[in-house]
């Protein structure tokens, strides 16, 4: 039985993990070369890419991996040239935020954050997909069909309890692009939809101590505690979560479906606190 996936080239900005165990993007590299497609795996780590494609390789799968700082126009543009290179074209794109981005997103309100705390995460969150998107949605229009996956956050609509304004910010325009460019490209045969995550339990919230500091004083297990009491299944979601939910939107199963905000959140958007 073939994949769902059979005979797709994906590429996974971000499908490194910043330490062990399944970041979002791994699991989602892992995943779509498991359903039949070739996988590019980029991260501005080079070897967190490689040991996900490596992964891929060992399980009878087809990836490579390509550094990229995705705000570096110079960087996206020899990603993208890699991955046409060594496969031909791109039928997905999906972005995660880099495996070293938990050092970047500052917790902070305008008053607290540096200008260049500001600039940094914009560069990343927007300013990257921007040139990606730049780069990739030309050879997608030329193809004639593609599906585009922005991974966003439950922060992007709704305040999470503290300042943490460099990621609400991002997110919430990285989702006006998604419906933007939703309608813009449709004609195109192009979809473009974004996924939300809820409470996370993955790497790279374990290694922001931004994070830990605002949960729990900086305890990472009281912070796992937290959270997961915040959700109304009673536990987080985790990178699987996430990489099936991307699944439906790289298949021909979500063929009708674009400018989508698809929640993966155990429902805690829907509580009132």
């Amino acid at each position: 039985m073939a994949g769902r996936l059979e005979g797709k080239i994906a590429l996974i900005v971000g499908a490194g993990s910043i330490g062990p165990g399944w970041g979002n993007g791994k699991a989602t590299a892992t995943l779509f070369a498991r359903e039949g497609a070739s996988v590019m795996c980029a991260d501005v780590n080079l070897a967190a890419a490689e040991e996900t494609a490596q992964l891929i390789r060992d399980e009878g799968g087809v990836a490579e991996a390509v550094a990229a700082d995705v705000s570096s126009h110079a960087d996206i543009q020899a990603m993208v040239e890699a991955t046409v290179a060594r496969f031909g074209r791109i039928d997905v794109l999906e972005r995660h935020k880099i495996s070293a981005a938990v050092h970047l997103a500052h917790v902070g309100g305008v008053v607290e954050l540096s200008e260049e705390d500001w600039d940094r995460m914009h560069d990343i969150n927007l300013k990257g997909c921007f040139l990606t998107l730049k780069h990739v949605i030309p050879l997608m229009e030329a193809q004639g069909s593609g599906s585009i996956i922005n991974i966003s956050s439950i922060a992007s609509i709704r305040y999470l309890g503290f300042a943490y304004t460099t990621y609400y910010t991002t997110k919430a325009a990285l989702n006006q692009l998604t419906k933007a460019l939703a309608v813009q490209y449709a004609p195109k045969g192009i979809r473009v939809n974004a996924i939300l995550p809820g409470l996370m339990k993955t790497p790279m919230v374990e290694k922001s101590a931004g994070l830990a500091k605002e949960y729990a004083g900086g305890d990472v297990d009281k912070m796992w505690a937290v959270r997961n009491a915040q959700c109304p299944m009673g536990h987080m979601g985790d990178a699987w979560d996430v990489a099936y939910a991307a699944l439906f939107l790289a298949s021909d199963e979500s063929k009708y479906v674009t400018g989508l905000e698809m929640l993966v959140d155990g429902g805690i958007t829907l509580k009132c606190s």
